[in-house]
């Protein structure tokens, strides 16, 4: 019998019920343990999706023998706290994105993760999509001739809460890194890491960015023309423009079911629906990973990861963003 990786979330948030639900969808997966700060939340979680253990602290999951692999879903600033515990527990470990609050806590990650012998991966899902899957085959087979041009949007408009994850510095608040981050990965998948970078934010009361726009220029004269915002709904579409026609990823576009692909007056529009509200897709491809004993992801590898999280370093320094602890 083939592996089944046993799943522990830490931090039963938002996006973990998203993930649980995901993993009822996904082969070769099941839910095993949920691990909170709260017992009682841990064990709320864990009787809404079926984990048969709930764990009142983040060590006592990472400890939990009956756990393989670990979903870190706690805000930015602890990924590299949480993902070194887990690490070090011998667990391997999905990580939300992005992979850190910066290039050198990614770093440290990773340094972990080799020196613990386990496979760590950032939870770009969208990577994994049968949309952007298909992408990456059109552009390999010449489909638009040569990429030379991507825009892309990701923006809502949040109610403003100091407090909130969205706003909070001490939480890693801002649109560039909760929603900046899919256009950067989309970029980095397409071109690359950039040569030159241009930006400009507006920030917010609370001093971070709640409006981003940001130009990114490639080592072949590639352009990304990218926006992000927390305040401002925008419409949430990708376009990759090339020499000989171009791709349309149909809104919402980083969890897409259709493509449209397009030559001069023609086009063809191709319908690609995802399971697990797009997240089984990554889960199965990590299960894959660690039965064949893998210690890094071809479609999200971790020097890529790391080349975003410098792309995200250069843009705050440009507009002079720290958060607390760095």
């Amino acid at each position: 019998m083939r592996q089944t990786v046993r799943w522990g979330i830490l931090g039963p948030g938002r996006i973990a019920r998203k993930f649980a639900l995901a993993l009822r969808e996904s082969k070769g997966a099941i839910l095993a343990a949920v691990g909170s700060r709260s017992r009682d939340r841990a064990g709320a979680f864990a009787r809404e999706f079926g984990a048969p253990t709930a764990h009142g602290s983040y060590e006592a999951l990472a400890g939990d023998p009956e756990v393989d692999a670990v979903y870190v879903a706690t805000p930015h600033p602890f990924h590299l706290p949480h993902t070194v515990l887990c690490l070090s527990a011998g667990k391997h470990v999905l990580c939300e994105k992005p992979l850190a609050l910066s290039a050198a806590q990614g770093e440290r990650m990773i340094e972990a993760a080799r020196e613990a012998d386990r496979l760590l991966m950032e939870a770009m899902w969208t990577r994994f999509l049968p949309t952007l899957v298909r992408v990456r085959g059109l552009l390999a087979g010449g489909a638009i001739g040569m990429p030379r041009l991507l825009t892309a949007d990701f923006g809502f408009r949040a109610p403003f809460d100091p407090a909130s994850r969205l706003f909070d510095p001490a939480l890693g608040g801002g649109a560039l890194l909760d929603l900046g981050v899919y256009p950067l990965s989309l970029a980095s998948m397409l071109f690359g890491e950039p040569a030159r970078i241009a930006s400009a934010a507006n920030l917010g009361p609370t001093g971070v960015d709640e409006e981003t726009a940001i130009l990114l220029h490639h080592a072949h004269g590639e352009l990304a023309v990218l926006t992000a915002s927390t305040r401002l709904a925008t419409p949430d579409r990708a376009r990759i423009h090339g020499t000989e026609g171009w791709i349309r990823i149909h809104p919402p576009w980083q969890g897409s079911t259709r493509l449209t692909v397009g030559h001069q007056d023609a086009e063809e529009t191709l319908d690609l629906p995802h399971r697990g509200g797009g997240f089984a897709h990554q889960i199965e491809a990590f299960v894959e990973l660690v039965r064949e004993g893998r210690r890094d992801s071809p479609v999200m590898p971790l020097a890529e990861s790391l080349a975003v999280m410098r792309t995200v370093d250069t843009i705050r320094a440009q507009w002079g963003l720290r958060y607390p602890g760095e």
